[in-house]
């Protein structure tokens, strides 16, 4: 290189080192304000996702960064504010700290921090791992052919799930969802179960765990929980840590079933924060990240690499009175790989689990079972829908029987329709079984 090239060399890269502020040390700084749930902070820098510990007259508070504007920092706790005064000392933390991660987990029940809650002890883990993993190249994703046994049989059946497929659970309050989750992981065959249970009543988390999930069910599972009453912050977190738990899970090589409940309350809960820092609603009150997080955190689930496990996720949305067209449920069936829908209906009816053949889909069933199965699903819901599109008539007598051999025979097969669609709460069947029962039920439809 020439003496002349060499001057010219330098004096860009001096008069690019112009143009970069100085880096400023991290130093303490003070609380300014306090509006609603955001605290804002002066006389410190540190940058979005960290943690700032704040002083208080009742010990210290942990807070994220969540926004700035200029010099003043918005933080968000993560737990509730109590004994905060004007002006206390604010000092930045650095990165949160790393996860415990490892099979010393499954059987336990933490919160969003990683933290137990089960009253087991602490957990004893050799593994950290960073609470935020790089994505996957989605050229290096192992393609979805295998199907997972779930246990249930409508699912098994007329829904089949393929390994690394993430599906939606569309439902209302009160219509099954949370019994279906606890069927799936008594009943899957998967290895390992993550099970986030986020804005859930503490009243339900318990139930939950005790009673639908059980002892076996527990054996191969963990739970991560943050109810209601906790910050929108912990809820938003807990969401990302059971996905961050299936992450670890799937890169040792292990088939993970994720089920998080609810998409809808990590949704709800990104938009408390984002309209406490100033960002303005967009769509029914959800302000445009909401849109953008909720794919990055979809997206994480799936299959691994060569060599890896998969995941396997079932996400329940709430649809607040049953409507469909909810933003966050529009939103999600978009970014989802299908979609079981439960009817409120067919709970009131006593027919259980609530599942509504006709509104639900699975979009890779076609690619992780045989011709003859596909053809099996396709007879028993045309002769099922038939049923449904006549139901009126029949109910009220208006059809007589004998004008369309078709609903002859949707009638006739309604009461085995019926049977083969419903399941007993601690029943499993496994995926033979509920393809042999479909494949016997399809030979009966004429259609």
């Amino acid at each position: 290189m020439t003496q002349q090239r060499q001057t010219a060399l330098l004096n860009s890269l001096n008069t690019l080192a112009q143009r970069v502020p100085p880096y400023r040390p991290v130093s303490s700084g003070q609380l300014v304000r306090v509006v609603g749930l955001t605290l804002e902070a002066s006389g410190c820098r540190a940058p979005i996702g960290s943690l700032c510990e704040i002083e208080t007259t009742e010990g210290s508070l942990d807070a994220e960064v969540v926004g700035f504007n200029n010099d003043l920092l918005y933080l968000m706790p993560v737990e509730e504010i109590r004994g905060v005064v004007p002006g206390a000392k604010v000092t930045p933390k650095g990165n949160q700290a790393g996860l415990s991660v490892g099979m010393e987990l499954l059987g336990r029940v933490i919160d969003g921090n990683g933290l137990p809650l089960d009253g087991l002890g602490p957990l004893h883990t050799e593994q950290r791992t960073t609470t935020h993993a790089q994505p996957i190249n989605p050229l290096a994703r192992r393609a979805i052919s295998e199907h997972l046994d779930v246990g249930v049989r409508a699912i098994n059946a007329m829904l089949t799930v393929g390994k690394g497929q993430r599906m939606g659970l569309f439902a209302g309050s009160g219509v099954g969802k949370s019994v279906l989750l606890g069927m799936m992981t008594r009943g899957t065959t998967a290895d390992v179960i993550v099970v986030g249970l986020v804005g859930e009543r503490g009243r339900e988390v318990k139930e939950f765990i005790e009673e639908i999930l059980g002892v076996e069910g527990r054996k191969r599972s963990v739970v991560i929980a943050a109810p209601a009453d906790t910050s929108p912050l912990m809820r938003l977190r807990a969401c990302e840590t059971s996905t961050r738990i299936a992450e670890y899970f799937r890169d040792q090589g292990l088939n993970v079933l994720l089920l998080m409940d609810s998409l809808t309350r990590y949704a709800q809960a990104q938009r408390e924060i984002a309209l406490a820092v100033g960002e303005p609603p967009a769509t029914k009150g959800y302000p445009p990240s909401v849109f953008a997080r909720l794919p990055r955190l979809v997206e994480r689930a799936g299959n691994g690499g060569e060599g890896q496990g998969s995941i396997t996720a079932f996400y329940t949305v709430l649809t607040e009175g049953d409507d469909q067209q909810d933003p966050i449920a529009d939103a999600s069936r978009a970014i989802l790989d299908g979609h079981i829908v439960l009817s409120r209906s067919l709970a009131d009816s006593g027919h259980y689990p609530a599942i509504d053949i006709e509104a639900s889909i699975s979009r890779v069933a076609p690619m992780v079972i045989s011709a003859e199965h596909l053809e099996a699903t396709r007879r028993v819901k045309q002769m099922y829908a038939t049923y449904q599109q006549n139901r009126d008539l029949i109910s009220i007598g208006a059809y007589s029987q004998g004008s369309d051999p078709r609903i002859d025979n949707a009638i006739r097969l309604q009461p085995a329709m019926n049977a083969f669609l419903r399941q007993r709460m601690h029943e499993a069947v496994s995926f033979a079984d509920a393809q042999l029962m479909l494949g016997q039920l399809a030979a009966q439809c004429k259609v």
